[in-house]
């Protein structure tokens, strides 16, 4: 294929910005010169890309195939520029981290105040999303790391395990008294219990280890953090599926109490996430040295 790469970058513009101007614009090109590349990559495509509206243009159904994939390639392709031309010794740069909400509170900000504490010129970026977001995200070049629930089974990712957590229910004054005795799976479920959502990894790997006894718990309610979840459980709203190390406060100050199972459910680990086939930048690679390993 002949088109330049110039051109899917400046397919891309349009299509972010909606406006053959805008992008020439943004781009620091005439907007006849914009017009003619989209011309002459959708001639050498052999189909229309853009449907041209009084407010602008929007993508076609084959523009929007194209631009899935266009967008990922540019972004990773400014990635490596980047980290080509970062400093080796930590001068500037950038340095990108997914991770979710309840792994930067309960895990990760001592370790981000320490690298900014020795190498305060890195800006740091973090985006806050599920690990399934993670994942996709340092797929598409957006994070340089992602800090994920495992397990994560992706063949383009590298995973180094950090953390070893254990997964348990609790629960407030309210429901003290089946604290008493460990409670089989399906005790468990005939109580009011109180899940993440859905798409949680953690919620995800909970569901399934339970279901593998022959036990399928249905939550009461569904909630979007895990603060929320003990904070439930305090004003004894119901049973809260939480991890252990990130609720040590609550429970060792008897705000709530560990629910005991008659099979424990088996500890997994938090990790860090990359991918394979981009060589991590200097400022990710000592950051990742940074994180206690298992």
């Amino acid at each position: 294929m002949s088109v330049k790469l110039d051109i899917y970058r400046i397919f891309v513009e349009v299509a972010k910005w909606k406006s053959f101007s805008k992008a020439a614009k943004n781009l620091y090109i005439t907007q006849p010169a914009v017009s003619q590349s989209i011309h002459q990559l959708e001639k050498e495509l052999g189909t229309r890309l853009f449907t041209r509206t009084p407010r602008g243009v929007v993508l076609t159904n084959e523009g929007h195939i194209l631009f899935e994939y266009a967008s990922s390639a540019i972004n990773l392709i400014d990635v490596g520029v980047t980290k080509l031309l970062e400093s080796k010794k930590l001068m500037v740069g950038v340095l990108r981290i997914g991770v979710g909400d309840t792994i930067s509170r309960y895990y990760l900000l001592p370790y981000l105040e320490k690298f900014h504490n020795e190498h305060p010129n890195i800006k740091l970026k973090i985006i806050n999303r599920t690990t399934l977001e993670i994942c996709d995200l340092l797929k598409s070049g957006e994070v340089d790391i992602g800090i994920c629930n495992l397990p994560v089974d992706d063949s383009d990712l590298s995973v180094k395990k950090l953390k070893n957590i254990q997964d348990i229910f609790v629960c407030g004054e309210k429901y003290k008294h089946i604290i008493s005795e460990p409670l089989s799976f399906n005790d468990l479920s005939n109580l009011p219990l109180i899940l993440l959502e859905p798409n949680s990894n953690s919620r995800q790997y909970v569901e399934n280890f339970i279901l593998s006894k022959g036990v399928k718990i249905e939550p009461e309610i569904e909630l979007g953090s895990h603060d929320l979840l003990l904070e439930f459980a305090k004003i004894n709203l119901g049973i809260s599926c939480v991890v252990k190390e990130f609720s040590k406060d609550y429970l060792e100050k008897k705000i709530l109490y560990e629910v005991k199972l008659e099979e424990e459910i088996p500890k997994r680990e938090i990790g860090v996430c990359y991918l394979k086939s981009v060589t991590l930048s200097s400022a990710a690679m000592k950051f990742v040295e940074y994180l206690n390993p298992i």
